[in-house]
């Protein structure tokens, strides 16, 4: 485990149009320009964005997959277990602008969705407006989230070869203050209680991929904590996307954790593991998300649930987590 810093260069690709392998590696910044182009079909591109508090977990995402645009965006209510998503897929993406930072704005607009992520200094935006959203009615959220320049983040670039490769910026255990409507219920996300996380992808990627993420964010014995943890997908590269965000500091996990549960039955008990990685998710939620349209297809199986156990971190702290709410994926896709 290390909490060195690995400074990138500029740029994510070469004027080859290749992965310049001088970005390779893991950052505490963000400020890595993702300036990939060509290579149709093949680039995959996304700002996700999830927020949890004591009453629910939202999150809302614009992503371009170089086939299509994808929207969507979901809802659980942690007390009554209601959850509702709504889906746009836009032909080719027209209309849909990635930016190359990570702390550029994007939005996109239509009498279906509404998503504006909306970037200022050191706050983040996130305005959300879906007219029909599932037998409640219509949602409305609208989001700010803190963003201090000094805050570190996990960011890394990972290397399949100089042809494909992927930009992963990881950002969880930011605070988010706010409130979302949906039809007669409002959820308020007040200060100490409400927390975002970001997953901001650019990459060029094979055709069949996948890959496990997890993450969770909260308070934890009076410290801001954040975990990403990740699998599958960076197997044989030399990087991974296990780190600890603690009160805004990144704490690199240099080993790959292993990940163990039934496929046959998702809500059973999860473990994760590393040499110093010791924990369980419990979930206690399944949102399944599958896809099957011609050569796009994909299976995602995405857990809510809380996290327990124990993670070592490079100064010789340990973080004890006692059910730190968030998720836990297992996602395989042709895309």
């Amino acid at each position: 485990m290390s909490n060195i810093n690995k400074l990138f260069t500029n740029t994510l690709v070469n004027e080859n149009g290749q992965l310049n392998e001088w970005s390779i590696g893991w950052s505490a910044k963000d400020d890595l320009i993702s300036n990939i182009s060509g290579r149709f079909l093949r680039k995959k591109m996304w700002n996700y964005w999830c927020v949890t508090s004591s009453e629910l977990l939202f999150s809302a995402t614009i992503s371009h997959i170089d086939y299509a645009a994808v929207l969507f965006v979901y809802i659980f209510d942690r007390h009554t277990h209601d959850f509702h998503e709504e889906t746009l897929l836009i032909p080719f993406g027209k209309g849909v602008h990635m930016p190359q930072r990570v702390r550029e704005t994007i939005t996109y607009s239509s009498r279906n969705m509404t998503l504006a992520f909306i970037e200022s200094t050191e706050k983040t935006r996130i305005e959300v407006t879906c007219p029909s959203f599932g037998a409640k009615g219509s949602l409305k959220a609208t989001i700010v989230i803190e963003r201090d320049l000094d805050m570190e983040s996990l960011n890394v670039v990972i290397p399949w070869s100089s042809r494909h490769f992927q930009f992963t910026s990881k950002q969880p255990a930011l605070q988010a203050t706010g409130d979302i409507l949906w039809a007669e219920q409002r959820y308020t996300l007040a200060q100490g209680d409400g927390f975002a996380c970001l997953d901001f992808g650019r990459g060029v990627w094979k055709y069949r991929s996948k890959w496990n993420w997890g993450s969770a964010s909260g308070m934890v014995n009076k410290k801001q904590v954040g975990i990403n943890l990740g699998g599958q997908w960076t197997d044989g590269t030399g990087q991974n996307e296990n780190g600890v965000i603690v009160d805004g500091r990144l704490y690199k996990i240099d080993d790959d954790v292993e990940w163990f549960y039934d496929r046959t039955d998702y809500l059973k008990k999860w473990e994760i593991k590393a040499a110093h990685v010791d924990l369980t998710f419990e979930p206690i939620f399944e949102r399944k998300a599958e896809t099957n349209a011609f050569i796009i297809q994909s299976s995602v199986h995405q857990l809510f649930g809380y996290y327990s156990g124990e993670i070592l971190l490079g100064t010789g702290e340990i973080i004890r987590l006692e059910r730190l709410f968030g998720w836990a994926e297992d996602h395989v896709a042709k895309w």
